[in-house]
């Protein structure tokens, strides 16, 4: 779209793609959707159709031209992550379990306290890991190979 990056970037991100968010500010206010993208540039989320502007597109070579519907990003601090209690907006928590896995929890006034589960949409990868080695990748003895030894000051350039 048009945006500027923003001036201060948030660093620990509690909000992901595939979350169920609830819009709290602005003309949708109440409303709730999916997240299907993250900008992390500019600190804003673009929920799944929610919060609609008219675009004008020029034709090109290809596509047609004409007045389009599409969805504008939201700021991040306008939306929460729907507690999967209660179904209210919640603030995000981390906590370790015993095991030591992380995960997401749900806190603030009237929240379950409740795990928020990680969605099933990041689990699935747009491309797949390649099995076999393509003909860029270094060979496995090449990479095992003992180039210096500070022991030995084996492949010590000599000065």
């Amino acid at each position: 779209m048009g945006w500027k990056a923003a001036q201060k970037l948030i660093r620990n991100w509690k909000i992901v793609r595939g979350d169920d968010v609830m819009i709290i500010r602005g003309k949708e206010k109440g409303e709730t959707g999916t997240v299907k993208r993250v900008v992390r540039s500019q600190n804003r989320v673009l929920v799944e159709g929610k919060n609609l502007v008219k675009k004008h597109i020029k034709q090109g070579q290809g596509h047609e031209g004409g007045i389009f519907t599409v969805e504008a990003p939201l700021h991040v601090s306008n939306v929460q992550i729907v507690d999967p209690v209660t179904g209210k907006p919640c603030k995000v928590g981390i906590r370790y379990q015993e095991d030591g896995t992380k995960v997401r929890i749900s806190r603030g006034i009237g929240a379950s306290g409740s795990i928020i589960s990680r969605p099933e949409i990041l689990k699935i990868r747009t491309t797949p890991r390649p099995t076999a080695p393509g003909p860029k990748d270094t060979p496995l003895d090449l990479v095992l190979e003992e180039t210096y030894n500070p022991k030995t000051g084996k492949g010590m350039p000599d000065l």
